[in-house]
């Protein structure tokens, strides 16, 4: 396991760059922020669409994120690949139809995370704010939301953790993320999938592990100061 690691260790991390594109676990977690970030706006506003005060908002947001939620990852990720160029009339790249059906998938489950959030807030707080005159919206962005995000903290932190591990199904339309990589090690070295593919969960589990860990003191560091303030 050790040879094979000290010789593709490069390809592992960075794929072919500077001599080709990027890719390797590098590539991996581009995925994930990107798919993250860009999702995080989108399950903000189906959230709040989720417990509006129109009911056909309301149905339309519901009807959204349950089938998404009802399909895999790895055939929204096929539908982007066909559909997404035929509504574009463009080629579009592997890496950014993996990211079209990254933040469409990572929406509707971090807007059911944000709901909760937005729930779980005393019902008695938006009743003062509104009986000072304080328009809905208005309550929701000062009063409901900052307090919202605040608790739902961890399990927002954990689903980039779930991003990264889910990135892998790129592998699938020849991303040349994290699994595609150790793919190419082992059609190179043909005679060790064993060893390539057991130091592909270890780097996975590393990571994982290293950042779930990062995000849990990140997010105590955050209490401890809101708790002092």
């Amino acid at each position: 396991m050790l040879d094979v690691l000290s010789q593709y260790w490069p390809t592992l991390l960075v794929g072919q760059y500077p001599n080709g594109p990027l890719g390797g676990l590098a590539l991996t977690l581009i995925l994930a922020a990107c798919g993250l970030a860009l999702s995080l706006p989108l399950a903000l506003l189906i959230a709040l669409a989720r417990v509006s005060p129109y009911g056909w908002l309301r149905t339309a947001s519901k009807a959204l994120v349950n089938v998404v939620r009802g399909m895999p990852l790895l055939m929204l990720i096929f539908w982007a690949y066909f559909v997404v160029p035929k509504l574009t009339g463009q080629v579009v790249s592997g890496f950014w139809t993996l990211i079209f059906a990254l933040v469409v998938y990572e929406s509707a489950y971090l807007s059911e995370v944000i709901r909760s959030g937005i729930e779980a807030v005393p019902r008695g707080q938006i009743e003062a704010s509104r009986s000072l005159g304080v328009g809905y919206w208005t309550t929701m962005r000062r009063v409901v939301l900052p307090q919202a995000l605040f608790n739902v903290l961890p399990s927002m932190t954990s689903q980039f953790v779930s991003t990264i591990k889910e990135t892998s199904l790129g592998y699938v339309i020849s991303v040349n993320e994290l699994t595609f990589a150790a793919n190419q090690v082992n059609n190179l070295v043909l005679t060790k999938p064993l060893q390539v593919f057991g130091i592909l969960a270890i780097i996975y589990f590393l990571v994982c592990f290293s950042l779930s860990r990062g995000l849990s003191w990140l997010d105590l560091r955050i209490r401890r100061s809101r708790a002092m303030a």
